[in-house]
């Protein structure tokens, strides 16, 4: 068959048979299939979309591309934890510890930064020696010693989403629903977990604008859990503001540390602690989701998954003591202070614009090959519904580099709005699916 009649088929609408689909994802894995093909294809999907059944036999081929991970022999239900990403989401290194210090199995399996949202890959390797390239023979072991582990794809797990997921990145496609689901539940298939919790953002800072489509990404990805018997749950949350006040590699590892130790913005800890009471239950070590909320809060209070994540930067390299002195993480050397035009009460804070403010500074990357600069992001002063004076700091922009700072700082005085009156609040969980 010709790859060429097959992205013509899509992008006329037409539906792809599981075989045809196999030949573009197997073709591309093995790079028989050009990128440039590739991406046409991914366009057209991105415009004619996928029906269910493509979409699951998309996602079984690009588990079979590589190998699926046992994990049987590691005592314990594996949960895994994952979010379609948006601006200042740092939840993964929150709850991963919180979760693990309840008795959970996780072994989460994280991506890179994907347009103007961060990865927590990157986020991770900010902390001096981290390492996140760990073999499935060492992150199972960590597995039995620790009860978590952060790792990324491997050439042998899901290969082939892992070329998909970069080419995605720089060919404008990453906000196809079929797409994100496909990728997210090979991944998390492929990794071996028995539960998976999806955090499902919507709104101006997240690749999904529309709740409609929110709802149907989640329940795509729930139902594919569940036609091969496994226990899915996602939430639908707003990211229509950044998540917490950091966003920035290193800058999000700082209030990582600082909501573990139960002084982190309220936003980000309600969240936190929402999807690690999820991961507890569907992991049935709390007989309903109210007991499970329970153990979670008091993992955060107790201090336990501070120690916890503590333990896992020490297993994987890193120096522990960066989550204590943060001159030891990236610093910028430069900053500039965004202020407010005028007095009122914050009515919007486009997360988008934060984000991709925050990626012309380098924390984010326009091109696969494009290198992450750890230190640089923005901190919000303030958040929705809060009071400001004229003149007062709104936020403060970290670089290193001046080059594309007057850009970025006209970006960030862009996303704040102003306003006489104050807006209603917005819930934070939109919906739950599963």
């Amino acid at each position: 068959m010709r790859t060429v009649d097959l992205i013509q088929r899509k992008r006329d609408g037409g539906e792809l048979d599981a075989g045809e689909i196999s030949h573009l994802v197997e073709g591309y894995t093995r790079g028989e299939i050009p990128d440039y093909q590739m991406s046409a294809f991914l366009m057209a999907v991105f415009f004619a979309g996928m029906t269910d059944r493509e979409v699951s036999t998309m996602t079984d081929c690009m588990i079979r591309s590589g190998e699926t991970v046992d994990l049987s022999g590691v005592k314990g239900i594996k949960v895994d934890k994952h979010s379609t990403g948006g601006v200042g989401d740092k939840t993964s290194m929150i709850v991963a510890p919180l979760a693990a210090a309840a008795g959970v199995v996780v072994p989460m399996m994280s991506g890179r930064a994907l347009g103007h949202t961060g990865g927590t890959l990157d986020k991770l390797e900010s902390i001096p020696g981290f390492r996140t390239d760990l073999t499935v023979e060492q992150a199972t072991a960590q597995l039995h010693e620790l009860g978590l582990v952060f790792i990324g794809q491997s050439e042998r797990v899901a290969p082939a989403d892992g070329k998909l997921y970069a080419l995605r990145d720089v060919t404008a496609t990453v906000e196809s629903i079929a797409l994100i689901a496909s990728s997210i539940m090979s991944k998390k298939l492929a990794e071996g977990v028995d539960a998976l919790v999806l955090d499902v953002k919507v709104g101006s800072g997240a690749f999904i604008k529309k709740q409609v489509d929110a709802r149907r990404l989640a329940q795509m990805m729930v139902g594919i859990g569940r036609r091969v018997d496994k226990r899915v749950q996602a939430l639908i949350t707003d990211m229509n503001q950044p998540l917490g006040y950091a966003v920035g590699n290193a800058l999000e590892v700082m209030e990582v540390s600082q909501t573990l130790m139960n002084q982190g913005p309220s936003d980000l800890t309600r969240l936190s602690l929402e999807l690690t009471a999820r991961m507890i239950f569907l992991a049935k070590l709390a007989p309903t989701l109210e007991d499970a909320r329970h153990v979670a809060e008091n993992k955060l209070v107790d201090g336990s998954g501070y120690r916890k994540f503590k333990q896992v930067i020490q297993a994987q390299g890193g120096n522990p003591k960066a989550l204590d002195e943060f001159v030891l993480l990236p610093n910028a050397t430069g900053m500039r202070e965004i202020t407010s035009p005028r007095a009122g009460y914050i009515s919007a804070i486009t997360a988008e614009d934060i984000g991709r403010a925050s990626t012309l500074m380098g924390a984010g990357r326009n091109r696969k090959e494009d290198r992450i600069d750890p230190a640089v992001g923005v901190i919000l002063e303030v958040k929705v519904g809060e009071k400001v004076d004229a003149g007062s700091v709104l936020c403060r922009l970290y670089y290193t580099n001046e080059e594309h700072v007057e850009e970025a700082s006209e970006l960030v005085e862009g996303a704040f709005r102003v306003s006489s009156q104050k807006a209603e609040d917005r819930e934070l969980i939109l919906e739950v699916v599963g």
